[in-house]
């Protein structure tokens, strides 16, 4: 089950409240997880780096405050606070693609129509990883760094659900520091928020600065035949019926 309802708290809380086990994350973990502003209020005392947002309702966007987003942090990029599957994502790079935005103004209302809030972060040109975490005998474990190469703009919804549409490098090309600090660190926002079963965590590393920044967490990763957390189960000798046996060990009526 992935995006509203599925993964934010909501059928979890139903199972908890009927005393009915579940695989994945909890009710708390979940909603948690699911909002990008929450999660970062929640790792911003850890030594896990992750850029910072503005977040603004959803019925106050105009031309003018994105024209005040772009000159206080430059190009930027605009998503939901709440939602999987790089929903509404969108990278706003110059003037001109603000000015294109609001001339779609009509397209764009209709797109966030269901998203009370809105989130702008710098963009940053760089590589993006992601890397599973597993738990195994109530305990988690970090599994391998990969490299999305996407066809498209970013890793978008069509990149991650479609065959072809994107290239996976396992393990990826960077350098054992920054490979050893995503491990490290998506175990860190697993564990602070008290995600269960498997999650996966996504980064960006800036090779021109050398610095990798946390973008955040999915607690339903996709677990299709083109999907990241199989892929790095398998470079790690962990077929998919294991992965559903432990994901099922793991489970519980939890809040």
């Amino acid at each position: 089950m992935h995006g509203s309802f599925g993964e934010d708290g909501k059928i979890q809380k139903i199972l908890f409240d009927n005393k009915i086990n579940f695989s994945h994350s909890g009710v708390k973990a979940s909603s948690m997880a699911f909002d990008k502003n929450i999660t970062k209020k929640v790792i911003e005392k850890t030594r896990v780096n992750y850029l910072k947002s503005i977040v603004f309702k959803t019925s106050e966007f105009n031309e003018k405050k994105f024209e005040k987003f772009y000159e206080k942090i430059g190009p930027f990029v605009l998503k939901p606070v709440s939602s999987g599957s790089s929903y509404g994502v969108q990278i706003i790079k110059s003037l001109d693609d603000i000015k294109y935005f609001f001339k779609n103004i009509l397209k764009q209302k209709k797109l966030y129509k269901n998203h009370d809030n809105l989130i702008v972060e710098s963009y940053i040109q760089g590589k993006e990883l992601t890397v599973a975490v597993i738990e195994e005998d109530k305990r988690s474990r970090a599994l391998e760094v990969t490299e999305i190469i996407s066809n498209n703009m970013f890793f978008d919804y069509k990149a991650k659900y479609t065959q072809g549409f994107s290239k996976h490098i396992l393990p990826a090309k960077i350098p054992d520091r920054i490979y050893k600090e995503c491990l490290d660190n998506a175990k860190i926002v697993h564990d602070i928020l008290g995600c269960r079963g498997v999650s996966r965590s996504d980064f960006l590393y800036d090779e021109l600065n050398k610095k990798m920044y946390f973008l955040e967490i999915n607690t339903q990763p996709g677990l299709t035949p083109v999907s990241l957390v199989p892929e790095q189960l398998n470079y790690n000798n962990i077929n998919f019926t294991t992965l559903i046996d432990k994901l099922l060990r793991a489970s519980s009526c939890q809040e």
